[in-house]
């Protein structure tokens, strides 16, 4: 484990890979990136803010999308019953990106370099586990204290109204006036959840303008500006993971290629990030305590070669 975090502008770590790399941060064959930083005593203090036992699921159903984005296959169910017994099985068929996911730092590398998180190669994806999620599972998942920045909240108070399903890009300094109007503060190792109103807005539409929102090689969705101000912020305070309602975190198409926040996030830094969580209920629980920081917890599925995760288990517990 490192004793001491380099600056943004200490970046790249490792001089010959890509620009901004972290890699090598907490050893050269760490499957784990800024997970490390959900320490035994960053869970403890996180478990503090269980006041109430109030739980909140941030799943989408599995069959939500309909259809998924980007041309991922939709989800089949298939019920039967084992006869003559009065016993009934499933089985389930799923893209991994068609609901609530977690991005895995096999998913999306270095699109100029070819390489990974802590410089692996496509070929070392394809033959072993390198980066795979089941690290994330051996070391007890995901749990630790997440933050809401309500962002489409805060644009409601404001009037504003962002176009949802075209590439806007939420910046640094909006999301910092939303943390300040809520009395938000971060501390070392927090996992970060940025609501911009996507599933809302999704979950208004009519089937045929659903389908209509897939008929692009590449959707456009509302997300996190890809800039350098973003990534400064983001390394700075030191987050864990970095979560969004929307299907890809940052504004997609990306519209700043040399700030990707996939590459530098995923590739560059070992950063997990969550996509299409569904964080309306969360949003109402925050409001009502008039506190968006909250013990949360994730398990991703026990695959050992997986490269995006669904998130089976997710739920927060409010204060």
């Amino acid at each position: 484990m490192t004793s001491k975090r380099p600056t943004f502008d200490e970046l790249p770590l490792r001089k010959d890979g890509p620009r901004g790399n972290a890699w090598g941060l907490w050893g050269p064959d760490d499957q784990l990136g800024m997970l490390n930083l959900l320490t035994p005593d960053v869970t403890t203090a996180a478990a503090r803010e269980i006041v109430d036992g109030g739980r909140v699921s941030v799943n989408l159903p599995l069959g939500h999308l309909t259809p998924p984005c980007f041309g991922r296959a939709p989800l089949e169910h298939k019920v039967w019953q084992k006869t003559p017994r009065i016993v009934f099985d499933d089985s389930l068929s799923i893209n991994t990106q068609s609901s609530s996911q977690w991005d895995g730092f096999r998913h999306y590398g270095f699109q100029k370099e070819g390489l990974f998180y802590n410089g692996k190669t496509p070929d070392d994806i394809r033959d072993s586990n390198a980066n795979s999620m089941h690290a994330w599972v051996e070391s007890g998942g995901i749990v630790g204290r997440g933050v809401l920045l309500d962002y489409a909240a805060w644009a409601d108070s404001q009037g504003l109204s962002p176009a949802i399903f075209a590439p806007t890009s939420i910046t640094v300094s909006t999301l910092k006036q939303v943390a300040e109007s809520q009395g938000t503060t971060f501390r070392h190792g927090d996992i970060l959840f940025i609501r911009s109103g996507y599933v809302r807005a999704y979950n208004k539409l009519p089937a045929p303008d659903r389908l209509a929102l897939t008929e692009p090689a590449v959707p456009s969705a509302i997300g996190v500006e890809s800039s350098e101000d973003t990534l400064r912020w983001l390394w700075e305070n030191e987050f864990s993971a970095v979560v969004g309602d929307h299907p890809s975190v940052e504004a997609w198409p990306v519209q700043n290629r040399e700030y990707c926040l996939h590459e530098w996030l995923l590739a560059g830094w070992g950063v997990p990030l969550g996509e299409l969580f569904d964080l309306e209920s969360l949003s109402a629980e925050c409001k009502k305590r008039g506190r968006w920081s909250f013990f949360f917890t994730s398990m991703p599925l026990n695959v050992s070669d997986v490269f995006i995760e669904l998130l089976v288990e997710g739920y927060t517990n409010l204060r």
